[in-house]
């Protein structure tokens, strides 16, 4: 007799693998796009709006092509959220970020993402969190602020604001997204919070268009995380989610760190540094354990599942 995690097919873990490595590679190609403080590329604000400006205009041809229906009124404020978290927030903030750090330390301190999700969930929700949990997020919390100050001789740097903020976005984001998609396929919601931002997206991406010359590797970067981060990634992700199991497939994510980690060497040149596995281990860990703390369920007239999404 098989087990219910034998019932889903590898495919799905597949799936799932393929896009964490996607999502894996936005933040070294993020920083090839933008470049760093002493070789600048393309403009963080350009990257951020241009990437969902580009993806938008992809998920209108899919949304008509798969003759998808518009979202209730009721959900344009939830898809609103969503676009300020995933399209405006976290790209502009890790942008900026990655302007100043290498993607290796962005990739500890935004490794915390799946457990801030869970707390940005159980907060919204009004779900009674176990003590284990809120102690996991606490640790995790500290952990990553002590990493940023280890690194920076002892005090924390904007950048590492920046980073904190792109996290605190993408989580809000993901939760507001996981609303919609509890009425919506991910996919069409996706596709739609991409689509509602295209009036602000396309201006801003005309306005801040780069008028210094930029390498091709930063025009490659730059076009990797406007169509594989921000599109191509999540439709990968979500069908490993619904065809291997939210359950099975969502523990993939862990690896995320360790492939941006492992991308960065041949892509950016970065060198890797013990303490920097250390670190990555310890958010991995509490990661691990902080998902797996129980977190009291919502009524039924309320609820709505987490998101169990890669960052972008």
């Amino acid at each position: 007799m098989k087990t219910p995690d034998a019932a889903y097919p590898t495919g799905g873990l597949l799936l799932g693998l393929l896009g964490v490595a996607i999502f894996a590679m936005t933040l070294p190609m993020t920083r090839m796009a933008v470049g760093d403080a002493g070789a600048p590329q393309l403009p963080p604000a350009f990257v951020t709006a241009g990437r969902a400006a580009v993806a938008g205009l992809l998920s209108v041809v899919w949304l008509l092509a798969v003759r998808a229906p518009r979202p209730r009124r009721h959900l344009w404020p939830a898809l609103a959220v969503c676009a300020c978290g995933t399209v405006v927030g976290f790209p502009l903030f890790l942008a900026l970020a990655l302007r100043e750090v290498p993607s290796m330390h962005a990739a500890v301190v935004t490794g915390v993402l799946p457990l801030a999700t869970a707390v940005a969930a159980a907060l919204a929700l009004r779900q009674r969190a176990s003590l284990g949990f809120w102690l996991c997020a606490v640790l995790g919390c500290a952990t990553v602020i002590g990493y940023a100050a280890w690194v920076g001789g002892g005090s924390l740097h904007r950048a590492d604001g920046y980073l904190l903020a792109a996290v605190a976005s993408a989580a809000t984001g993901y939760v507001a997204g996981a609303r919609v998609s509890a009425e919506m396929p991910a996919q069409q919601t996706i596709g739609w919070v991409l689509v509602l931002s295209l009036p602000l997206t396309l201006p801003v991406t005309a306005w801040v268009w780069p008028t210094h010359t930029a390498s091709a590797a930063a025009w490659a970067g730059f076009a990797y995380v406007s169509v594989f981060s921000m599109w191509l990634g999540f439709f990968a992700w979500y069908r490993a989610l619904a065809t291997g199991g939210v359950l099975r497939v969502s523990q993939v994510q862990l690896v995320q760190p360790f492939l941006s980690l492992l991308f960065a060497v041949p892509l950016l040149g970065e060198a890797l540094q013990p303490a920097t596995v250390v670190f990555t281990l310890l958010v991995v860990a509490i990661v691990f354990v902080g998902k797996r703390m129980p977190v009291a369920p919502t009524p039924p007239s309320r609820s709505t599942t987490a998101p169990e999404g890669a960052h972008v």
